[in-house]
């Protein structure tokens, strides 16, 4: 009986062992047949037939598959022109037809699948610009006027199919391709307009697509490629006629249409992001309205250089009205600072490009002044008081008040005073007079009172050095060592009255110019002085100078205790 219950003892082990390796074995079945029950619920019509759709099979294999077709259907097409008696155009018209029809395909690929569309668009590119090249230059059956044409054409028609579904592949391989064709096509058969007018099709598309928010991405494609056909332009027509016999005569408006085409369209698409559409001027932005600018001025400049500078300055200062008037009324400084700072660099370097091709010297002076003095009472903007700044020192050069000054200062025989002088001195201690001082003061303030200050003061330090010579010239006949000693004797009454009314009027940027002009009369005496004058006369300036370092200190304290 012991060994018959121990016989059962281990069957029962056994079948507990074996029961045990059963789940085991049937545990990953059971818990993967879990997630296998729930079927997936039913996907819309649409959306299954994209599934299914070449694009979103897993494989490039069948969309390359297709394109290399595509190619060979237009190797077809080609050794059929060559073999056949039919006309090369209407072969090339059926070929024209083909690629465009592939530009169709890339447009009805699947939106999200950027990958069918961009092969089948670049199928349709490298259809059409071989064809091109050989109907236009190897059998000469087309000419550079209708190959362009054809360009504009397949530009257009990829905008229309891309814009519905913003197929930025279908667009981006159209316009590389359209782009590239062009500007080869332009240097080969030396036909630039045809192609330039491509380009700036081009070129307004893509502004057209900006103004209404859409493919921003591929605005700088076209404006690089119709910025480097307007200078080319510039470039070759601008050469000597000896240079360019192979390019066609080409008459003046011709010549200055382009850049100016160029410019009005970047103008105006940025004009109308930035103040209707209230977008944020960019980068690019910034750098195209110049590049443009900059071309359409040397187109002027260089096809009609008689009434094209009066015109171009005239035209500046409409833009500079324009662009002030945006910067005051339209943008937000807190909420679009680079709007308004953008705009008003290019109000500022307008006016002193519109002043400088418009005016005469004396006017020039003149204006600018006003130009100046209205910027520095207009308010506390401190943009607009640095812009009033390079209009006093665009005003001084054009004067010749710098120059004046040097000479009066530096020179053995001073210039002569102008009615020029006057004014922009004038000038420049209104402006100095104008500004408002507050504490504490940035460090643009302080440099913007202190460049104002020392322009003023040095005009009427060189006006006292004339009137001097002047009254010296009645008694005494004036030479070099009169001469430096009267300079000595101004630049230290100037510097002690610089000291006094710092400290007295809590102008810190009179005091910085105080100790300035300290090293410059230390200098002197070393370089002038000492090399030209008189002993008795030497002796003086030192004692003058030497007397102006004990009372700088002096006045200054006085000053603050009054």
């Amino acid at each position: 009986m012991d060994e018959f219950s121990d016989g059962l003892e281990r069957l029962k082990a056994r079948l507990d062992t074996l029961e045990r390796r059963v789940e085991a074995l049937e545990g990953p079945s059971v818990r993967f047949s879990v997630p296998a029950a729930r079927e997936p619920a039913a996907a819309p019509v649409g959306k299954a037939g994209e599934e299914l759709s070449l694009g979103h099979t897993g494989s490039v294999l069948p969309v390359l598959g297709w394109a290399t077709a595509g190619i060979a259907g237009a190797y077809l097409l080609r050794a059929v022109a060559e073999s056949s008696s039919l006309p090369q155009l209407a072969i090339a018209a059926v070929a024209i037809v083909y690629a465009l029809l592939w530009l169709a395909g890339a447009a009805r690929a699947p939106a999200k699948d950027w990958f069918p569309s961009a092969v089948y668009a670049g199928t349709s590119a490298l259809i059409l610009a071989p064809m091109l090249w050989e109907l236009t230059l190897s059998f000469k059956v087309m000419p550079p006027p209708g190959a362009a044409g054809v360009l504009c054409v397949f530009v257009i028609a990829a905008a229309a199919l891309a814009w519905k579904r913003d197929l930025a592949p279908v667009l981006w391989v159209a316009n590389l391709a359209a782009a590239c064709s062009a500007v080869a096509l332009s240097i080969a058969t030396h036909e630039l307009m045809p192609f330039l007018a491509a380009l700036l099709l081009m070129a307004l598309l893509s502004e057209y697509a900006a103004v209404r928010n859409r493919q921003l991405s591929l605005r700088p494609l076209p404006a690089v490629a119709a910025d480097l056909a307007v200078w080319a332009l510039i470039f070759i027509y601008s050469s000597p006629e000896s240079a360019r016999m192979d390019y066609p005569a080409i008459g003046t408006a011709g010549l200055l249409l382009p850049g100016c085409l160029l410019f009005l369209i970047y103008g105006v698409s940025i004009g109308l992001r930035t103040t209707l559409l209230a977008q944020r001027i960019t980068v690019f932005e910034t750098g195209q309205a110049m590049i443009a600018f900059m071309l359409a001025a040397s187109s002027v400049l260089y096809f009609a250089p008689r009434l094209g500078a009066t015109a171009l300055g005239a035209a500046c200062l409409i833009f500079s009205a324009a662009c002030y008037a945006a910067t005051l009324f339209l943008f937000n400084r807190v909420a679009s600072g680079r709007n308004f700072h953008v705009f008003a660099a290019w109000a500022a370097c307008l006016l002193l490009a519109g002043s400088v091709l418009w005016l005469p010297p004396f006017w020039l002076a003149a204006f600018l002044s006003i130009a100046s003095m209205a910027a520095a009472v207009s308010g506390g903007c401190l943009t607009l008081r640095f812009h009033g700044l390079a209009f006093l020192l665009a005003a001084a050069v054009a004067s010749g008040l710098l120059s004046y000054i040097f000479d009066a200062l530096a020179r053995t025989q001073p210039a002569r005073l102008g009615p020029g002088v006057c004014m922009v001195s004038a000038c420049a201690l209104v402006c100095y007079a104008a500004g408002k001082h507050g504490q504490p003061e940035s460090w643009q303030q302080q440099f913007l009172f202190l460049a104002t200050a020392a322009l003023a003061v040095g005009a009427m330090a060189a006006l006292l050095v004339e009137v001097l010579m002047h009254l010296a010239g009645l008694h005494i006949t004036p030479e070099a060592h009169h001469l430096a000693f009267l300079r000595t004797l101004i630049l230290c009454a100037a510097t002690l009255a610089l000291a006094y009314a710092g400290s007295r009027w809590r102008r810190a940027e009179l005091m910085r110019l105080a100790y300035l002009m300290l090293g410059l009369v230390a200098v002197k005496l070393l370089f002038e002085d000492l090399r030209l004058g008189h002993l008795g006369l030497i002796a003086a300036s030192i004692f003058l100078f030497a007397m102006t370092l004990i009372a700088v200190p002096r006045l200054a304290r006085i000053g603050q205790k009054a």
